[in-house]
């Protein structure tokens, strides 16, 4: 006997996919070339930031301190995206995005922290932030939030996000778990 068939969205024990093609398509072919400087004082963070990153084929650049983030790109490193911790010694997340904005004013920029703190979320926001997620990070809000910031670069790239209505605690393009 050949092998049946199944050609509805079912598998023939009658379990539904977990992710249709479109997803699967998009997961197969992320954007390759691009590359994400990921800014955490943690060295366990910056690693493990790296696997998931990688990946994704993304090309994945460290540094440990804002300030030395903010050298990179002043020496002309050209990151499509940086991923930024909030609290880090020396210069924060939020004074690390102030002045990477102002050297390129069109950079895509993630907070990544382990604060939920929705005032937080909105100083980011006003600062040009394109994301805020927490920690422990997710390799799906990564992938997601990556994703947006590429495809907003692209398609807008002076763009800045709108402010959040007061009684607004998320953002929409803002992601948590």
């Amino acid at each position: 006997m050949g092998k049946r068939l199944v050609r509805s969205q079912e598998d023939a024990l009658g379990n539904k996919p977990l992710l249709n093609s479109r997803m699967l398509s998009t997961q197969r072919n992320p954007p390759s070339k691009a590359t994400v400087l990921v800014v955490d004082d943690a060295p366990a963070m910056q690693r493990y930031l790296r696997q998931l990153l990688e990946l994704d084929r993304y090309a994945v650049e460290t540094t440990g301190s804002g300030a030395e983030a903010v050298q990179l790109v002043r020496g002309g490193l050209n990151p499509n995206v940086v991923l930024l911790d909030l609290q880090m010694p020396g210069m924060d997340g939020m004074k690390t995005l102030q002045s990477l904005r102002k050297l390129r004013p069109s950079l895509q920029c993630i907070i990544c922290s382990g604060e939920d703190d929705p005032s937080q979320m909105r100083r980011a926001a006003s600062l040009g932030a394109r994301a805020y997620i927490t920690k422990p990070v997710q390799h799906l809000y990564l992938s997601a939030a990556i994703r947006h910031c590429l495809s907003t670069e692209s398609a807008n790239p002076g763009d800045r996000l709108e402010r959040p209505a007061k009684d607004c605690h998320t953002p929409a393009p803002f992601l948590r778990p």
